[in-house]
């Protein structure tokens, strides 16, 4: 959703950052393309002008001026005033009352208000352990009580079940009875909403507040929407009285300005962001996080978190074992390119890498095709277990009985192959080093195995335009040395991430046909 802000900010902020020393007049100049770039972006003007007269009260000065690296000042006091209009701190959702805790959700018709509900529901259920009930008040919307079933069914989430001719308030009280006899912790309350912004639908939401005294209101809104969603967080604002929001279609195309005029106008903080149709795809909103994307230094903590998601430690620790005796088989390397497709593919970790976002051009000029590991995995279900442990058995006939399997050529099969022996190799060659099964796998795309030394990060400089980020807080150019929250490393990534020496080769990738 960033993806225009950050390319526009990055260009003006790298202009800044080559130059020896700043005046004022160079501060106005890049300020003047910073306040089009917001503007561009859909963020509300007032809130242009506010973010525009803080940075500026910051970079023009003394101590600003006759810096050694002025334009890395500035940027930094827009990364800090891009933290502070984004709310300075997350906030996450409050259970903290008597059970059962009351979450009501409102917004548009439209807004993803019921898929939001069963992605709130399952994040509450597997993360924090709390037993939830959905209870859907839409009584309008045809299928919509259906929709939000058939949801708890694919989630495992109890609904409650309908009964006909009841209206939104009845509904609501019905709910909070079953979760109190329920032994429910969280009762869900899914509200209906309208194509606008209309009379009938505040008078509903707040009958259903005045009942139920939900303790979180929270508003869902489409993040596509831009300027309107300022509006519209302003009238429920009004209204009904919101304690957080929630953005849905963040991966979407949006040009970001909703997330930075909404916390501002309403100073409701943004709690969630919805990140896709999967229902795990609903993420806490951390400003650092988002304003680091919006600057092009990367996500780490997203890809931390990732990691941790969806790599399966014990399994990790098997094949790490077998690697460090040399027995690195095809099975190994399924599971490898398995994982790394649940993280997101190559595009989906790059993204939230420090630095990528100076590599857009080069990258898309690449043509990675991201299907090629699906690709690779067909071509190893085509084979016997046999074939799978001893690779060299693979003759001829037998590549070209697999090709035909997997929908690929015998081609393709042996750049699988030549990649799985360099891999084996690399690993036999490591001897004792213990590492998880995602290691291998980076190194071998030219990743590195740790932290970036000092002559990686210059290589890596030299082969991006203008240059790496600037040291904002969190170490050598955006990257933290250590990762909080993550005792010991992360599982199956040898406990660091790989390096970004050699980021372009990607061993098997090639160009789409």
């Amino acid at each position: 959703m960033f993806d225009s802000l950050s390319e526009k900010l990055g260009g003006i902020l790298d202009r800044i950052t080559r130059r020896g020393a700043l005046a004022e007049a160079d501060v106005d100049a890049a300020l003047r393309e910073v306040r089009r770039a917001l503007l561009e972006a859909d963020v509300a003007l007032d809130v242009v002008r506010v973010f525009i007269e803080r940075v500026k009260q910051g970079a023009v000065g003394v101590e600003v001026v006759k810096s050694v690296t002025p334009g890395q000042m500035v940027v930094k006091l827009v990364h800090d005033q891009l933290i502070e209009t984004l709310g300075a701190q997350s906030q996450a959702i409050d259970l903290n009352a008597p059970a059962p805790v009351a979450i009501m959700l409102v917004g548009l018709q439209g807004s993803g208000k019921t898929t939001t509900a069963a992605k709130l529901a399952k994040r509450l259920t597997e993360r924090q352990k709390r037993k939830t009930l959905m209870a859907s008040l839409d009584v309008r919307r045809p299928a919509a009580m259906e929709q939000l079933a058939v949801l708890g069914r694919d989630t495992g989430i109890d609904t409650l079940p309908v009964v006909e001719g009841q209206q939104p308030v009845q509904i609501a009280k019905r709910a909070l009875e079953a979760g109190r006899l329920g032994g429910y912790d969280v009762v869900l309350l899914d509200t209906a909403g309208r194509t606008t912004l209309d009379e009938a639908m505040m008078v509903e939401a707040a009958d259903v507040k005045k009942a139920a005294n939900p303790h979180e209101i929270l508003l869902v809104a489409d993040a596509l929407t831009g300027q309107d969603a300022v509006n519209l967080a302003r009238a429920f604002d009004q209204r009904v009285g919101l304690t957080g929001i929630v953005l849905t279609r963040v991966d979407g195309d949006g040009r970001g300005g909703a997330a930075l005029s909404m916390r501002a106008v309403t100073g409701k903080p943004i709690k969630l962001i919805g990140t896709g149709e999967k229902m795990d795809a609903l993420e806490e909103f951390d400003p650092a996080r988002i304003a680091g994307r919006i600057l092009g230094m990367g996500d780490i903590v997203a890809l931390v978190e990732k990691a941790a998601a969806n790599i399966d430690a014990e399994k990790a620790a098997r094949v790490a074992e077998r690697m460090r005796k040399g027995a690195f088989d095809l099975s190994d390397l399924r599971e490898q390119l398995t994982q790394m497709t649940n993280m997101g593919g190559i595009a989906g970790l790059m993204g939230m890498m420090p630095g990528i976002a100076k590599m857009k051009n080069q990258l898309a000029a690449a043509n990675l095709d991201e299907k090629v590991l699906k690709r690779q995995m067909a071509i190893i279900d085509s084979m016997t277990p046999k074939e799978r442990r001893n690779p060299d058995v693979l003759k001829a006939s037998r590549k070209k009985r697999i090709a035909a399997g997997s929908g690929t050529t015998p081609e393709a099969i042996n750049k699988l192959l030549k990649m799985h022996r360099g891999m084996a190799d690399m690993m036999k060659a490591m001897g004792g080093a213990k590492r998880g099964p995602m290691a291998g796998l980076a190194q071998a795309m030219g990743m590195g195995s740790g932290m970036p030394s000092p002559e990686d990060m210059k290589k890596l400089a030299e082969k991006m335009p203008g240059g790496l980020p600037p040291n904002l807080p969190g170490g050598m150019s955006g990257l933290p040395p250590k990762f909080p929250g993550t005792p010991g490393g992360l599982p199956g990534l040898g406990g660091k991430i790989p390096g970004l020496g050699g980021m372009p080769g990607f061993p098997g990738l090639g160009k789409k046909k």
